[in-house]
């Protein structure tokens, strides 16, 4: 079954404060299954992940030419606002002055929009989904809302992700 759904049910999701020029959220993933419903485009897979620490359960397209990954690798996987190291705001656009980067530290970036925040009774427990799109690639982090507080709606984000 597809883990991406629907529009409805919007809301919004309150900002949390992080520490300058880092992640907002950060964990390490284990990848547990690559195209459960079959690939769909032959560049993309879908990744359905479990994080170590946060009990995160993630839904990820990847274009596997470019960052290929497979069933029972480990990532580090942080979203973030911005790429400056000292937080300051940017523009969206690839810095291509050399200047310092969170984004160094990493070895695959994405630019997207959370545009989808729902609340999950299913298991009997309040879990949030979150679903951010980075040029028609997709994401689905569901997790503990007290680790999800930092994300907003319609907020514009930074996939980081390296291998562990």
């Amino acid at each position: 079954q597809s883990c991406f759904l629907s529009l409805e049910g919007q809301q919004e999701i309150s900002a949390m404060t992080s520490t300058l020029g880092s992640p907002i959220i950060e964990d390490v993933f284990e990848v547990l299954e690559q195209d459960p419903d079959g690939q769909k485009f032959m560049k993309v897979s879908r990744f359905h992940c479990k994080s170590e620490y946060f009990e995160f359960e993630l839904c990820l397209d990847v274009n596997i030419d470019v960052y290929p990954l497979k069933p029972g690798e480990k990532f580090n996987l942080g979203l973030a606002y911005t790429l400056s190291p000292d937080g300051t705001v940017d523009e969206g656009f690839f810095d291509q002055s050399g200047a310092p980067s969170i984004a160094d530290k990493y070895e695959y970036v994405m630019y997207g929009k959370l545009y989808k925040y729902n609340e999950d009774m299913s298991t009997g427990q309040l879990r949030v989904e979150v679903y951010i799109s980075f040029g028609g690639l997709l994401m689905l982090l569901k997790g503990d809302p007290s680790h999800l507080e930092g994300l907003k709606l319609d907020s514009r984000l930074y996939l980081l992700m390296r291998k562990v």
